[in-house]
């Protein structure tokens, strides 16, 4: 079975930093695309920022979070700097990618449990 774990979030105040990451564990045989997304209380969740074959990011995030990859680590990482209290929600991790489900190899979509982020004013 395929598992997003995140790590990394937390209790900040503004203007800090925190770096969050997602390991992809199981028999996966490729990853196309990892990215990160975030909930806020009452609010759609919204992509933050991506990593295909190249990167893409929120308007709201661009200069301030920067998204990497660890392809031998199957990992991906969001540094986060300049944190405001809007930032605060519950960050996601996402990947498309290419794993073996018991029968056969499948593309699919998969979601890490989430991580809270707090940025506090």
């Amino acid at each position: 079975q395929v598992q997003l774990v995140e790590s990394g979030g937390g209790l900040v105040q503004a203007g800090g930093s925190l770096r969050l990451s997602c390991a992809a564990s199981g028999r996966i045989a490729s990853i196309n695309v990892m990215g990160w997304y975030r909930q806020a209380p009452g609010k759609q969740r919204e992509l933050v920022a991506s990593f295909g074959g190249s990167t893409d990011y929120a308007d709201s995030v661009k200069g301030r979070f920067t998204i990497s990859r660890d392809n031998a680590r199957k990992t991906a990482y969001l540094q986060m700097n300049s944190l405001k209290p809007e930032d605060t929600a519950v960050y996601y991790c996402n990947a498309h990618l290419l794993a073996w489900d018991g029968r056969s190899w499948d593309s699919n979509d998969y979601w890490g449990q989430g991580t809270q982020v707090t940025v506090s004013s």
